[in-house]
């Protein structure tokens, strides 16, 4: 199992560069681009934030953009929402999020909640991914629901040929020492790490941060992947953020015995490392304080 791992494209309504400059389609398609000629991918996989905005045309482009690049191998493609995310409308365009080679929707096993969650599970070549909804409308911090956790924990109890692999938005690991992180992340971590400890969960993949980190999970192999759109840069002097031009993503592969071996990818991007945007230790301070 070879999987394609992206996330944060931020997409809007209108295309064209965003308020950074940055053109988040053409971020989408350069990744992509770069990444045609890796063999063997079984999956293409997005945590979140695939629109900025939440409109029913970010989701429909980010639907044609990804199908040019499945259409051609034949594989899947599996999305998460995010917390810029509206799920009406990614319901709408992408159903629960998994999407066959030519964009068109899998019959997958899927949550039925009632406050519309996007909670599904495809087997493909063995591996089971299992794609969670941690939005919490209107935060940017986030939260996998009881009743999703329930869902889990029942389709966990029935192991996968080749293991399961857990995709959704917000991370349950972050960095020391960066307050955005610890507090826009996944809230109640432990609560997940209870339900998929001692079962056959080998790999978690997560967005939202924009770059990319490891660890662990209940004994979990746990990765975020940098962002499409831009990519966090740590170097810049502590409690400041600075977001550098660049897409990026991941190879995921299961496939080796000392899997799961993670390599980041990034586009050949003329304009890669250049400052997207800067925010300082009060404008971070506001967002926490709104978003938390």
């Amino acid at each position: 199992m070879r999987i394609l791992h992206l996330s944060d494209t931020h997409l809007t309504r209108e295309p064209g560069p965003n308020r950074t400059g940055v053109d988040p389609r053409e971020s989408l398609r350069r990744i992509l681009h770069d990444c045609r000629q890796i063999p063997g991918l079984d999956a293409v996989v997005l945590t979140g934030d695939i629109a900025d905005d939440g409109t029913p045309e970010a989701y429909t482009d980010a639907r044609a953009i990804v199908a040019e690049f499945t259409g051609p191998r034949g594989i899947p493609a599996l999305f998460t929402t995010g917390n810029h995310d509206e799920r009406a409308a990614f319901t709408k365009i992408l159903g629960t999020g998994h999407l066959g080679p030519d964009g068109h929707p899998l019959p997958a096993d899927h949550l039925d909640s009632p406050t519309g969650e996007r909670a599904a599970a495809t087997t493909i070549a063995g591996h089971r991914i299992v794609t969670l909804d941690s939005l919490i409308p209107g935060k940017g911090s986030g939260q996998i629901s009881a009743t999703q956790l329930d869902w889990l924990a029942d389709l966990l109890a029935t192991p996968a040929p080749n293991g399961t692999v857990l995709a959704f938005h917000h991370p349950p690991i972050a960095v020391p020492g960066v307050a955005v992180q610890h507090h826009l992340g996944l809230r109640d971590p432990a609560a997940l790490a209870t339900v998929i400890t001692g079962t056959d969960v080998r790999l978690i993949l997560c967005g939202h941060f924009h770059l990319q980190i490891f660890g662990l999970l209940g004994g979990v192999p746990t990765w975020v992947t940098p962002g499409v759109v831009n990519r966090i840069d740590l170097t810049a002097t502590p409690g400041t953020e600075r977001a550098v031009r660049g897409a990026s993503a991941t190879l995921a592969d299961l496939s080796v015995p000392t899997a799961p071996i993670l390599h980041t990818l990034h586009a050949r991007d003329p304009h890669q490392g250049e400052t997207a945007y800067e925010a300082d230790t009060a404008t971070l301070s506001r967002i926490i304080a709104d978003l938390a």
